[in-house]
């Protein structure tokens, strides 16, 4: 495999120190930026380049502010929003734009003013807006940042040198399974296709598993798992693409066998569909990431189980990992307050508070070791699919990845084209975008 050996090994050890994926802004409070330039904010913010804390930064006179949170994240962006603004008097507006969109919206909206003052996007996305000039290095709070956080979470929020996230949570994706009919998690694909050969039901709606099949991020593990990768050299190399070698397309022979247990199309499978369906049973195994844990629980209580990924053709699954991160926009009217949001919003008491709403893996090292992280059983199944993991390349070429396989999973899937085939033409789609196009 031909990502970095370090940074699978410091994503694992993120999270096994725990155990261990919107209104338009045009009103006159929209973090105020109506009155933007279309040009970046100077980087003058007080303290700038100094070790400072949350303590020494005030937030400039008349401040509101506009941040992007999810839509599943939003429970904890209004709680923390509300205690911000009761400790600095700054009012703070959410937003909801799905994490994965959030830079191209910043690219649109950020030179007129209209974007957030904060964006919470995947560290993937990060060189794209970095390179592009719109964001604001992380610079006053850098080194009490990259002292309070894991070094996965630091790597995937710096680019080329410069620290510019604030990590606020650690992510990759596990089996989600109801024991109440099934009764141990298996260990192979060919086990939850045995299993749901007695479940799978179609005409009752009801399916032994289900996962987002048209999504690069959740089948990723059907490309890696016996030899695929995404971008040679580290992932660095964009010319250098392995989704359509040999092993890529032996784990997506894998993937078509399991349309036997989802036999419906790419487009009926979403994350509110699959909730609803595990939520009642009718889905016996789910295939998401923590921030699902907290509604899922709920929901079943006891008969929740999470486990690892089943093997691939007798491989170990290894998925994507990555860092959700903060970021700071660089046109922002106040740049003090947006920094020191980032930088409340994702200290350890915001992380704490993030994994007890939503069920995230905290990036802070002393949240990754208090009782409530540590003593917990499903973080620790997140922890034990992070050691085959692999962090989501982070070079600008990354966003020109997403839309060209997310575009040929269906194919394959719905269609029944050879994944060879299938492949082949988005690894072309990829190299003429690389070469002669910028990141969509």
């Amino acid at each position: 495999m031909k990502l970095k050996k370090l940074m699978v090994l410091t994503a694992a050890c993120s999270m096994v120190l725990s155990i261990t994926a919107c209104g338009s802004n045009n009103n006159a409070n929209n973090g105020g930026n109506v009155a933007a330039t279309n040009a970046p904010a100077e980087n003058t913010t007080e303290n700038a380049g100094n070790a400072a804390t949350t303590e020494e930064v005030v937030p400039e006179e008349g401040a509101t502010l506009t941040v992007w949170e999810s839509k599943e994240e939003r429970p904890f962006a209004e709680e923390i929003a509300k205690q911000f603004t009761a400790k600095y008097n700054v009012q703070v507006k959410i937003e909801e734009v799905a994490p994965p969109d959030q830079v191209t919206k910043l690219t649109q909206d950020g030179p007129s003013g209209l974007a957030a003052d904060v964006i919470l996007i995947p560290h993937d996305n990060l060189g794209k807006a970095a390179s592009a000039s719109l964001l604001l290095p992380n610079d006053i709070f850098g080194e009490e940042t990259k002292a309070a956080n894991t070094e996965a979470s630091i790597i995937g929020s710096t680019f080329d040198g410069e620290l510019y996230g604030y990590p606020r949570a650690a992510e990759t994706y596990a089996l989600f399974y109801n024991k109440s009919l099934v009764k141990e998690a298996p260990k192979s694909f060919d086990d939850v296709l045995a299993f749901s050969k007695t479940f799978t039901d179609k005409s009752k709606n009801r399916y032994g598993i289900m996962w987002e099949v048209g999504n690069l991020y959740f089948n990723y593990m059907f490309i890696s798992s016996n030899g695929g990768y995404l971008f040679g050299e580290n992932g660095t190399n964009k010319d250098d693409i392995g989704l359509n070698n040999e092993g890529a397309i032996t784990g997506l022979k894998a993937f078509v066998k399991m349309k036997e247990a989802l036999p419906i199309k790419s487009g009926d499978i979403n994350a509110d569909i699959k909730r609803s369906l595990f939520n009642t049973g009718d889905v016996a195994m789910d295939i998401t990431g923590p921030w699902e844990l907290a509604g899922y629980k709920t929901a079943l209580g006891e008969n929740l189980g999470i486990a690892p990924i089943p093997t691939i053709e007798g491989k170990t699954a290894i998925t994507f990992s990555g860092i959700k991160i903060f970021a700071v926009n660089a046109y922002s009217q106040y740049p003090n307050a947006a920094k020191l949001y980032a930088s409340f919003a994702s200290n350890k008491e915001a992380q704490l508070l993030l994994n007890k709403t939503i069920g995230s893996v905290p990036t802070n090292n002393e949240a990754l070791v208090d009782p409530q992280i540590a003593d917990d059983p499903y973080v620790s199944a997140f922890a034990e699919q992070a050691k085959n993991s692999q962090p989501m390349p982070s070079i600008p070429e990354m966003g020109n990845v997403w839309s060209p396989v997310n575009a040929a999973l269906p194919e394959i899937w719905d269609k029944d084209i050879d994944p060879k085939v299938a492949m082949d033409k988005a690894v072309q789609q990829i190299k003429d975008l690389n070469n002669g196009t910028s990141a969509e």
